[in-house]
Parts: structure tokens; sequence; C-alpha cells
């Protein structure tokens, strides 16, 4: 189960808010790998990685806004990993995700456990600092 804790906290209400959704779509995906009972899984993957592109977006948006509101020295760095992030969910592979859903699943968890954890915990919580 994934869900926010205090040490992902920057300080910063709206993107702590929005991290919050983050973890949300998150503990879905995982929700979704544990569901025995759903042999198809393929259309609430798709859905998923909608809400996450979508959602990713809007956030990256606020927060590179309230970096240039500050004159975040890191913001062209950071804005690179949001860019990378986006790119990767856009040039997911949708048929080899529909021939190994469960499979798929993981590697999604695993790239956003990853992203997540690295991501908040060593350069956002930076802007916070600031």
């Amino acid at each position: 189960m994934y869900k926010m804790k205090d040490e992902f906290k920057t300080n910063i209400e709206i993107i702590d808010q929005q991290h919050e959704k983050l973890f949300e779509i998150t503990n879905e995906a995982y929700m979704l790998l544990t569901n025995n009972f759903k042999l198809d899984k393929y259309d609430e993957i798709v859905g998923i990685l909608e809400s996450l592109k979508d959602y990713t977006q809007f956030h990256f948006e606020t927060e590179e806004k309230y970096m240039e509101s500050i004159n975040y020295k890191r913001l062209f760095s950071h804005k690179i990993e949001h860019d990378s992030f986006i790119n990767k969910l856009e040039n997911l592979d949708l048929t080899h995700i529909d021939s190994n859903q469960d499979v798929s699943i993981k590697e999604l968890l695993q790239f956003l456990n990853d992203w997540l954890i690295d991501h908040i915990l060593q350069n956002d919580k930076l802007i916070g600092e600031s």
C-alpha cells in the first residue's frame, strides 16, 4: 500500500497536497495488481496511466510555477526530470502492457516507487528548504 508519509512533505502545502494525489494514483495501481478476481486489467491500467499523465502534467506545472515565483536556482534541472517522467509515460508500449498486464503493473509500480522516493526526497524537498 502506498501512502504519503511525513518524511515526503516539502512544507509547501499545494505541492504536498498534489504529492498526496500521486501516492493515491500509485496505490490504485497496487490495488489493481493485487486484485486476483480481475483477469483482464488492461482498461484499468490504461485508465491509471491516463490519470497519471494528466495529473503529473498539472502537478509539474504547479511545481514549476512555484519554483519560478521563488527564483529557484535548480528550476532548469528539475524541469528536465519532469520532462523525462512525462516522456517515459508517453512512450509506454500498450501492446506490451496488454500482453503482460501484471508484469507491466509491477514495472509501473517500480518506476513510480523510485520516482516518488528519489525525486521527492532528493529534489522536491530542496524546494521547501529554499
